[in-house]
């Protein structure tokens, strides 16, 4: 299905709608025949409200799974709608699993998707074969080796910046693979999780999980840092044993010029 036009058409309001999800339940973001996903449910709400057709169009597309506590979309609505009510609106006929955090009138330059700057994920893994809690079991990734996190920040140091990244991206039609890797830090917090700060640009269809399956392998032994940095610059793509559960990864903020 094609985008909507960059500018909406007379009589609408183009808004810019942040919100989060539990991805648990959903096949990601975009929709598709005859499956759940976030899209679907926003935009069939969105249109029983306005009485009218709505396009979505998100900062980021999240896999089957995958969670997002900072999303963004934006779409373009009736200018008569009220807007003080939408949010209070939307929640109420949305199920739990969604929220719509904000919703705010931009300009119609305002694209959720080519006016982001930056996407920053957050990955979460207890290792060493440790029992996840019951309540923390839905964004936490399990894993059975021992990790030492200053291994996983030496490996992941050495993916940061400006590079082709076919090795840890599925393949896409017409699709780059060179993205802009600005942070990829680990620590491990007070509850014994490691957790990883990553953000780029852009990420291109299962990047993230695809880096965090590779740099476990050099943190558990399985392999060294050179392993790294040859399969970055051969382009190898990472085994699919490698790619890590959607479960431990949020999408946690988008930026757009001036911070917001």
């Amino acid at each position: 299905m094609s985008e909507p036009t960059l500018y909406p058409e007379s009589g609408f309001l183009r808004l810019r709608i942040d919100l989060a999800y539990d991805g648990t339940n959903y096949s990601g973001w975009a929709k598709q025949p005859d499956r759940r996903t976030v899209q679907e449910e926003i935009e069939t709400a969105l249109a029983k409200i306005t009485q009218t057709p709505i396009e979505s169009i998100v900062a980021g597309r999240t896999d089957a799974g995958v969670h997002a506590s900072g999303q963004v979309i934006h779409v373009d609505v009736p200018e008569n709608i009220d807007l003080k009510e939408l949010p209070f609106k939307l929640n109420r006929m949305l199920d739990e699993d969604i929220r719509i955090l904000r919703v705010s009138v931009v300009t119609t330059a305002f694209h959720a998707r080519f006016s982001a700057t930056q996407r920053s994920y957050t990955y979460k893994i207890l290792d060493a074969n440790q029992v996840v809690a019951p309540l923390h079991r839905l964004d936490v990734a399990p894993w059975y080796r021992p990790l030492d996190v200053d291994i996983l920040n030496n490996a992941s140091a050495l993916l940061l910046g400006n590079h082709d990244f076919a090795a840890f991206c599925k393949f896409r039609e017409g699709s780059t693979t060179i993205r802009n890797l600005v942070r990829f830090h680990w620590i491990r917090d007070e509850e014994g999780y490691l957790v990883a700060d990553i953000a780029a640009d852009a990420f291109c269809y299962s990047m993230v999980r695809n880096l965090v399956g590779a740099v476990v392998c050099v943190a558990e032994g399985r392999n060294n840092l050179d392993w790294i940095s040859a399969m970055l610059a051969n382009k190898e793509r990472v085994p699919d044993s490698l790619v890590f559960e959607a479960r431990g990864l949020t999408l946690r903020h988008v930026e757009y010029p001036g911070g917001k």
